[in-house]
């Protein structure tokens, strides 16, 4: 099997990804394994922080890397949280904090159209000049109260439309299968069909 680092130390996305491209002859391992620290993430896009992920796990194990960078677009606030979703409400992370802070920030605004995000990069050496890029999009709307105790971050916040469900009261299957991260994966899985 080939060896392929994942630019993370998340037990559930190293468990999701492996299962995932054990067909295509991947072994997924963690940059942990390696002592690979975590890299920066100074970009304002979602694409230019997965790619500085991956290429920074590259580089450090001479593997090929897949990395990943998700959040929240609110439309009316111009995309934030965007790629600070995760610290929104201030250090350290807490999904309480950034959930107020996004309920405060929409308070008396009516267009709650938002998306969840997700960019996977998958580079074969550091220096690959054309990495696999896939990106997936969960479009509903951010609800003022929350509602059921699946999921993390906003998803208890997060209507998802036709449903009458937040994300946080979706089953795991069906989370799984509309959601941003998902459709992301689908993409690469297809793209990794027509050959690496």
């Amino acid at each position: 099997m080939k060896k392929l680092v994942l630019a993370s130390g998340n037990a559930g996305k190293l468990r999701e990804f492996g299962q995932l491209l054990a067909p295509f002859d991947f072994e997924v391992l963690p940059q942990s394994a390696f002592n690979v620290p975590e890299a920066d993430e100074p970009h304002v896009t979602f694409v230019e922080n997965a790619i500085a992920k991956a290429r920074h796990a590259a580089l450090q194990t001479g593997l090929p890397a897949l990395a990943d960078d998700s959040g929240l677009c609110v439309s009316a606030l111009g995309g934030a949280p965007g790629v600070f979703s995760a610290r929104y409400g201030g250090e350290p992370k807490s999904d309480a904090r950034n959930n107020a802070k996004l309920l405060a920030d929409l308070a008396s605004i009516k267009d709650r159209r938002a998306h969840y995000v997700a960019v996977l990069v998958l580079m074969r050496s550091a220096s690959d000049p054309q990495p696999i890029i896939a990106q997936g999009e969960w479009h509903g709307e951010i609800i003022d109260a929350p509602r059921g105790d699946g999921g993390f971050g906003y998803d208890p916040y997060f209507l998802v439309p036709g449903t009458g469900m937040t994300v946080a009261e979706l089953p795991h299957e069906e989370k799984n299968r509309r959601s941003h991260r998902g459709q992301a994966l689908a993409l690469l899985i297809a793209r990794l069909r027509l050959g690496m």
